[in-house]
Order: structure tokens, then C-alpha cells, then sequence
């Protein structure tokens, strides 16, 4: 897997979805604050749709983004039962034995963390499963994912995820630095964040793209 060429790939598409195209980038940036926009935006790219798609059929995007935002949801679910099972065992323990609580926490923080990563892996393939098949259904073909994740092999698919965070880090980084500047550096990076989550469909969809999905 090329990480490089992906993320220049990336790159490019993502400058040109917005640069030169300023009504379409201020719309894309109001879509970030009304999110199922956005996610109905990202729901376009993951389709494969090359290059970026105009912004337009907003019922259709909110309808798509709220699919999404449900997948999202769904998957979520077990990071909510593991809290469940031991922060409020833990604050129970907190009122007889400090030490027992905070070990249930660590434990439960720990579980949390590796089911998170395992869900990140498969609900991303998922989520683009969904938007190809145009089926909510398909984004919990576990078979079809984990097979298809194998194709693309485990190895080449963490580290690309990984690049992806560190990518993501460096972006939350200069956002970060640039809302010390008062009212300017907010509206900076209102502007970004599209930029951002364009970068980010596509490279995940490039993932995606690397092998052949199962029927």
C-alpha cells in the first residue's frame, strides 16, 4: 500500500473540492456546524464519487448523514454497555475501597480503548460499505468487512489507520493553535474542517478502494 501517494491523493482532492470554489466552501463549512450535513457530504465520497462532488440535494445529504450518524451509533453501543459494566460497579466500590474502584476504572478505561480500536477498524470499512451498497444493512456485514479487511491485509490496513490518526493529531494541533487567535482563528477554522473531513473520506476510501470489496 502506497500511504504516501494516498495521502497526496487526498490531498488533492480535498483542494479541489474548495479552492477557487468559495460559495461551495463556505457552504461546506456551514454543513460542518448543521453535522449531518457534512456526514452527508462524507457519505457522497465514500460512494467513490471522483472528482469531489458538488454540494446539493440537501434533504438527500441530511437523510444520508442521519444513516450514518445512526451506524455510528449503533456501533458505539458496546463502548456504552463496557462503561456501564464497570464505571458505575466502580463508583460503588468508591464509597468502601478508593483502591478496588479505581483498579475497575483502569480496567474498564483499558477494555474501552481495545474494543474502541476494533470497532474504529471494522466500522470504517462498514460505513463505506454502506455508502457503495447504499444499505444500512451492509454496514454490519461482518463477514463481508473482515473478509474484505483481509484482502487488504491487517498489517497495511492498521497502518494506514494509523497514519491517519497521526495526520489527524498534526490537524488538531494547528487548530488548536489557531483558536488562541480571537474570533479570526475560530472562523480559520471553520474553513478547515471541511478540508479535513474531505481528507479524511477519501483516504479511507482509498483504503477502501485498495481491494476488491466482497459482493
Amino acid at each position: 500500500m502506497d500511504y504516501g501517494n494516498m495521502l497526496g491523493d487526498s490531498f488533492s482532492y480535498a483542494k479541489d473540492a474548495v479552492w477557487g470554489k468559495w460559495v461551495q466552501w463556505i457552504l461546506l463549512a456551514i454543513s460542518t456546524i448543521i453535522f449531518p450535513l457534512i456526514m452527508g457530504y462524507m457519505v457522497r465520497i465514500y460512494s467513490g464519487v471522483k472528482p469531489a462532488p458538488e454540494p446539493g440535494n440537501w434533504v438527500g445529504m441530511f437523510i444520508d448523514g442521519l444513516k450514518l450518524l445512526i451506524i455510528g451509533f449503533i456501533y458505539s453501543i458496546p463502548l456504552f454497555v463496557i462503561m456501564v459494566l464497570f464505571l458505575i460497579p466502580a463508583g460503588m466500590l468508591g464509597n468502601g475501597d478508593p483502591v478496588a474502584a479505581l483498579g475497575a476504572i483502569g480496567i474498564g478505561l483499558l477494555v474501552m480503548i481495545i474494543v474502541g480500536i476494533v470497532i474504529t477498524l471494522i466500522s470504517a470499512i462498514g460505513m463505506i460499505r454502506f455508502a457503495q451498497k447504499d444499505s444500512i444493512g451492509q454496514a454490519f456485514a461482518f463477514s463481508a468487512i473482515l473478509e474484505h479487511i483481509g484482502k487488504i491485509g491487517w498489517g497495511s490496513y492498521i497502518i494506514a489507520i494509523i497514519v491517519l490518526w497521526i495526520a489527524g493529531i498534526v490537524f488538531g494541533f494547528v487548530v488548536g493553535l489557531l483558536v488562541v487567535i480571537p474570533v479570526l482563528g475560530g472562523l480559520i477554522s471553520l474553513f478547515l474542517y471541511p478540508v479535513w473531513i474531505i481528507f479524511a473520506a477519501r483516504y479511507v476510501t482509498l483504503i477502501y478502494e485498495s481491494a476488491p470489496a466482497p459482493a
